[in-house]
């Protein structure tokens, strides 16, 4: 099945917005899979896992608002998680699914979390990539001090460059992999620059935050859904003993823990995608 670009329109406190997202596989299976992408990044992330499940899913990866080729909103303070979680209702309204598992890497894994402590949820599977209930001040001001930059590059191999050092905590990834995630990362601006694919007012948010640890774990006790949580050894979003707590309480979740790098595991690597596919796939 070859992948197909689509969008929907999602209604904001000040007015409607342009959802884009991308489908894999068969759109009449009624099995449908969500994956929702990290805080300055796009659906396209999940090319790699999205192409190794269509054969059982339709395959949903929307880009979150102001991200990739969903529209920006014109009032800043409305990049909150209530609007996230609304859009993302929106696009359950739209494709009439009953039932849909989901995967969420870091932001997404919070959009996540929020649709499955809801009552009547339609998630049936939960996979939570590199972020808990709780969210430690320190890794609140790395990504705050990061999204706020406006960095431009004169060429996209020079901004590929810097994707690699600043995103080694991803894992190691292909030639391929690195270069996919560039291209879906960029923009070009008029004046010929490249620059990253999400507005950077997705900062001001951070900027109105006293930056301390956000609690959210009364969300996570009332999930009820079998959920897999993944964490990347050295991540400071995500602490191993928050993880661990996560498989005691709640959904009591399945933790599996990818050595060797941080916040957060692409999910591009085979080795990866194949511990997402067994675990939704398993009875």
């Amino acid at each position: 099945m070859a992948m197909t670009s689509r969008h929907y329109y999602a209604l904001g406190p000040h007015g409607f917005h342009r959802i884009h997202y991308t489908e894999w596989g068969d759109p009449g299976n009624p099995k449908v899979l969500i994956c929702a992408h990290g805080l300055t990044r796009t659906g396209r992330d999940f090319d790699f896992l999205a192409a190794a499940m269509e054969q059982e899913y339709r395959v949903l990866c929307p880009d979150v608002a102001g991200r990739g080729k969903s529209d920006w909103l014109t009032d800043k303070t409305d990049y909150t998680y209530p609007l996230y979680v609304n859009d993302m209702a929106m696009l359950l309204a739209r494709i009439d699914a009953g039932q849909i598992d989901f995967v969420g890497t870091s932001m997404g894994g919070l959009i996540g979390l929020f649709l499955a402590s809801y009552t009547g949820t339609p998630i049936g599977k939960l996979v939570i990539n590199d972020v808990g209930p709780r969210i430690p001040a320190a890794g609140l001001q790395r990504v705050a001090d990061y999204v706020s930059q406006v960095i431009t590059f004169e060429s996209i191999e020079k901004m590929e460059r810097f994707l690699r050092t600043i995103a080694a905590t991803f894992g190691n990834l292909t030639d391929e992999q690195w270069r996919h995630m560039t291209a879906h990362s960029a923009r070009q601006l008029e004046n010929g620059r490249y620059t990253f694919a999400y507005d950077p007012g997705i900062a001001e948010n951070f900027k109105m935050l006293d930056l301390k640890d956000i609690d959210l774990w009364p969300l996570w006790d009332a999930v009820q859904c079998p959920t897999l949580v993944l964490r990347g050894q050295y991540s400071d979003v995500l602490d191993h003993a928050d993880a661990v707590t996560m498989t005691e309480r709640g959904p009591k979740a399945k933790l599996i823990e990818f050595p060797g790098m941080g916040h957060a595991p692409a999910l591009m690597a085979d080795d990866q995608i194949a511990v997402v596919r067994d675990w939704l796939l398993a009875d």
